[in-house]
């Protein structure tokens, strides 16, 4: 069920403890934490601690914790001093979503080009 957490979802089991990962903030409603595989200088993902697929069904179903994902995200490059970042949400295989739990990539502390890709 939506919101509920999932037991194959490697997100889902960062929020539990039950897999470690480099916690930078947590909120009551977020967990944000260092990528693994960073593609800038500043590579943080903030998610949600309820488990939707991607932030569209997070956005519709829970506006104000989609809310707490991009305030967060703000709070995060402020913390990591990024004068400049980007906030990127992938939705799908096609657009480079490998983990189905809605996340959002804060990536900055260097030059981003536009358009990315």
């Amino acid at each position: 069920m939506a919101g509920e957490p999932q037991a194959d979802c490697l997100f889902c089991k960062i929020v539990a403890g039950d897999v470690p990962a480099t916690v930078v903030r947590e909120t009551e409603t977020t967990v944000a934490f260092r990528d693994i595989n960073p593609q800038a200088p500043t590579h943080i993902l903030v998610i949600p601690k309820v488990h939707y697929p991607d932030a569209a069904g997070l956005a519709a179903a829970e506006p104000a914790v989609a809310a707490d994902v991009l305030r967060e995200a703000g709070e995060v490059a402020a913390e990591e001093k990024a004068e400049s970042y980007r906030i990127v949400f992938n939705t799908g295989t096609g657009a480079g979503q490998t983990v189905f739990h809605a996340h959002a990539h804060v990536l900055g502390g260097r030059g981003l080009q536009w358009p990315p890709g």
